[in-house]
């Protein structure tokens, strides 16, 4: 029997362990599991080179409950351990390695010192967390003197012992004698989940316990001559050792991305558009498979659906910072041995190799993106517009993605139609360019609200895109910046004819006075709302009376609803009425002379405009219905 001391000068580190890593206790699990799998895939590497002999036989690491002693066990069937060698690893290398972890966090921040603890060699000590003792019961996969089995054993102390055992077959078992504070992890259905989140893809089979099922009895039926089942107990089998994303693509169908889809969202029923299979061995290593789902009109996007893994062991699903924020939006799953497992996302995000594959990945999914519009542009179209969202989040967030996107961003118009940016310039630049040699770039928001104004614009023959996503508000700020000589306008913020005049306006039939006299009548006959009366020089054409709305004040309202501020979104709408100076019922409303029935008459176009915006309702709408079958008896 062997007893020392672990060389910790300074202090234990022990509850140092527990107090950083708290937060994050039940990540010992992983740990242990990844040194588990590290000790099994060395084994086969030396089997591999000749350097072992023997049959390897069942490399399964399993994991076990004891309810009763209050242990849970991790056993693998790796190249073990001698006594010399758990001198080495267990009680030199590591502590080394904390210790000087204890130096650094001095005077640091608990995040900082969180940052630091992945650096040094202590995933085997986080067993510590949730553990009151520790023991190793280990034989080395070597023959000859130095062999035999040895047991370590610690309580969390910096004392420790080292005895020789009986343990009949090579390999590790890790035996946590589970601390009073910590007795979840004597529950089954708390350890399967951490495995399932952890371990799903791990290379080695990972057993735990059994599961109960349903069997078919061959050749049986039951009373009522139905096929006979019975109950049965089978090996649970937690992770799928080999993933799709750690096979070649020219091996998988696109049932197969389908069914990996499946596999790591078990909850979503809909298959994803398209996959982008990535596997990159310079500058940096990174494999994975990224989907772009559908993503529902009213933007209700689960983000942390990317799940990062570093040689198969989960990491995180918590992404932001490490791969561009629009690409949040997609599912799927990323592995790179370069991202260290032990540390913070703050970490993450200021690493340059993570810096350098979130660069990468944006650049695979433009160019994955840019080939299917020029191999196959009518199936890009006809998926517009469920991957409009991450193209257009992409193009207001990345400046670099804009450079790419704008070869195969699309812009839809009312028609249904569907143009590049280069394409809808050349489409509307004879028609829409105003007086000051400005591009105007008509949209709506809501085709069935908007219907009349879009009416309007389009019988003059201009053109109008359809801009109804859920970002669409800064997507349209966005492009407005990006072109030269351009403004967007929604097709409800004023009247045609002044948006894209190329002239002077047409001569006025009521005079300044006249106009001066009628403007109080519609400002009572506009009711308590915020309107602003305005007197234009239409067309005889054009609708009597109108609604618009201001587009800069709509705009900044509409953004500020959508980053959650709440001083302009509880403002009421700033609306305009605007009076067509040349229409013959103002003419005829101008040379009333009853005024009463000038006012009704002047009350019944403006709520004719308000009915035609959605604007009308309650007692007004029941005034308008009434007055509208008198003016029709």
């Amino acid at each position: 029997m062997q007893t020392g001391k672990i060389n910790v000068q300074t202090e234990n580190i022990f509850p140092i362990i527990k107090k950083f890593l708290y937060s994050d206790h039940e990540i010992f699990l992983r740990e242990l599991i990844s040194n588990a799998v590290d000790a099994t895939q060395k084994l086969k590497a030396l089997a591999s080179m000749g350097k072992m002999k023997e049959d390897l036989g069942d490399l399964t690491i399993e994991v076990k409950i004891d309810k009763e002693k209050g242990t849970l066990t991790i056993s693998d069937m790796g190249i073990g351990m001698t006594a010399e060698e758990i001198d080495k690893y267990i009680n030199q290398i590591a502590f080394s390695g904390a210790e000087e972890f204890i130096k650094k966090y001095k005077g640091k921040s608990e995040a900082d010192a969180a940052q630091l603890i992945g650096h040094f060699g202590l995933g085997f000590y986080s067993s510590f967390m949730v553990s009151k003792k520790v023991e190793i019961i280990t034989k080395t996969y070597k023959k000859g003197p130095g062999s035999k089995a040895v047991k370590w054993e610690c309580d969390g102390s910096p004392e420790y012992t080292v005895t020789e055992t009986e343990k009949s077959e090579r390999g590790t078992d890790i035996v946590l004698h589970i601390a009073d504070d910590s007795k979840e992890f004597i529950e089954e259905h708390r350890i399967l989940g951490l495995l399932k989140k952890y371990c799903k893809f791990l290379p080695v089979p990972i057993r735990f316990g059994n599961e109960k099922t349903w069997e078919k009895v061959e050749g049986e039926k039951d009373e009522k001559g139905n096929d006979k089942y019975d109950e049965i107990e089978k090996p649970r089998f937690i992770n799928n050792v080999n993933p799709a994303w750690k096979r070649k693509p020219a091996d998988l169908t696109d049932e197969d991305y389908n069914n990996f889809y499946r596999e790591l969202y078990p909850g979503l029923f809909e298959d994803p558009l398209f996959n982008i299979h990535l596997n990159v061995d310079y500058p940096f290593n990174l494999t994975g498979i990224l989907y772009f789902p559908k993503v529902k009109r009213n933007f209700e996007v689960q983000k942390e659906k990317i799940q990062l893994y570093s040689n198969q062991v989960f990491v995180t699903d918590s992404v932001e910072g490490i791969v561009p924020d629009f690409l949040t939006l997609m599912h799927g799953v990323l592995d790179s041995p370069d991202i260290p497992l032990n540390v913070s996302r703050s970490y993450l995000q200021s690493d340059s190799n993570v810096k350098k594959i979130s660069n990468h990945i944006m650049k695979k999914v433009s160019d994955k993106l840019e080939d299917i519009f020029k191999t196959n542009r009518e199936e890009f179209e006809k998926k517009w517009d469920d991957i409009r969202i991450f193209i257009e989040y992409g193009i207001i967030s990345e400046p670099k993605f804009f450079e790419r996107a704008e070869k195969f961003c699309l812009l839809k118009d009312t028609a249904g139609k569907y143009f590049t940016f280069e394409e809808y310039k050349n489409h509307i630049k004879d028609i829409q360019t105003d007086k000051d040699k400005k591009l105007v770039y008509l949209y709506t928001s809501d085709t069935v609200e908007q219907h009349g104004f879009i009416q309007a614009a389009t019988e003059r023959g201009f053109n109008v895109l359809v801009m109804d996503g859920p970002i669409d508000n800064h997507f349209v700020n966005t492009l407005e910046q990006k072109f030269e000589s351009t403004s967007f306008v929604r097709v409800d913020a004023d009247v045609v004819d002044k948006l894209i005049k190329k002239e002077e306006s047409m001569p006025s039939k009521l005079s300044d006075e006249e106009r001066d006299k009628l403007k109080p009548v519609f400002e009572e006959a506009a009711g308590k709302e915020h309107y602003s009366v305005l007197f234009e020089s239409l067309s005889e054409t054009d609708l009597p009376v109108q609604i618009t709305r201001p587009e800069f004040m709509r705009r900044m309202k509409d953004m500020s609803m959508m980053g959650g501020a709440s001083y302009m979104s509880g403002l009421p709408d700033s609306l305009n009425l605007v009076v067509n100076g040349n229409h013959p019922l103002i003419v005829k409303l101008n040379e009333e002379k009853d005024e009463t029935h000038k006012k009704d008459l002047a009350k019944q176009l403006v709520d004719l405009a308000k009915l035609s915006q959605n604007l009308l309702k309650g007692e007004e709408l029941t005034g308008f219905i009434k007055r509208s079958i008198n003016i029709i008896q």
